[in-house]
């Protein structure tokens, strides 16, 4: 079995829901098991303004689908949510991103483990750290050393009925 770890991100149709409901089906997916998923985060979005504020997650599992097969998964997760690829960046229902897969490296035009920007944003970070205090970022060294680098942007842990839950 490998570790993985997914972060999750919604802001359309209801994003709390849409991002509780991915945790879900994260726990569904054959051959994995869901070992436990952060709190909620608000965010804003990164590169288009005038879109609603993100909310975000991260959760833990572990999986016997190689990298590849666990991307495949999550895509299949999103398209069942209605997740569109209009463009870049765009508004969504639901993004599902393979932050890290054991301490492995991958770079091949469909996948790079780890995910080659989650040092650089706390909305990925903040949620990371909560279930993995102790995370090192393969090539970049321990998550919380990055923090520093993405304190002006914002990020907010919602309210204390969405506190992480250990499943």
């Amino acid at each position: 079995m490998s570790l993985a770890y997914i972060a999750l991100g919604a802001n359309l149709a209801d994003p709390v829901a849409q991002v509780r409901a991915g945790i879900e089906a994260l726990a569904a997916l054959p051959d994995a098991r869901l070992l436990c998923a952060s709190s909620l985060y608000r965010s804003a979005p990164v590169g288009i303004r005038g879109q609603p504020d993100f909310i975000n997650a991260v959760a833990a599992m572990e999986t016997a689908l190689d990298a590849r097969a666990l991307l495949a998964a999550l895509f299949a997760i999103e398209a069942r949510f209605g997740r569109r690829r209009d463009f870049p960046r765009a508004p969504r229902t639901l993004d599902l991103d393979l932050l890290l897969y054991d301490a492995a490296t991958i770079d091949t035009p469909e996948l790079e483990v780890p995910h080659p920007r989650m040092h650089l944003r706390a909305f990925v970070l903040a949620p990371l750290l909560e279930i993995a205090p102790d995370c090192r970022i393969p090539g970049r060294g321990r998550a919380d050393a990055w923090l520093s680098a993405v304190r002006a942007q914002r990020v907010e842990k919602l309210a204390a009925r969405d506190e992480r839950r250990v499943l």
